[in-house]
């Protein structure tokens, strides 16, 4: 794994009335209603999601693992919709 920090973002859908995910996770897509199930959702799968889909069966094989932890920047907003 070359990448070693991962960034999320949420932003408010005016429309759906939903916070959406913006991140380089691959495969991370969150919807919620509020901030607190956003980060709690994210929380949940992001880090699966990295090890799935960021990380090769060798890569995990060798090293320690403080060499391959990730980290996840979250960015909440400090807005609140409407």
């Amino acid at each position: 794994m070359t990448q070693r920090v991962f960034s999320v973002s949420a932003e408010w859908d005016e429309k759906a009335k939903v916070y959406y995910s913006l991140s380089d996770i691959v495969g991370l897509h969150i919807e919620a209603a509020t901030l607190d199930e956003f980060e709690d959702l994210l929380m949940d799968v992001a880090p699966g999601l990295i090890v799935t889909n960021h990380m090769s069966a060798a890569a995990l094989a060798s090293g320690k693992p403080e060499d391959y932890i990730p980290a996840i920047v979250w960015r909440r907003p400090q807005h609140r919709a409407a």
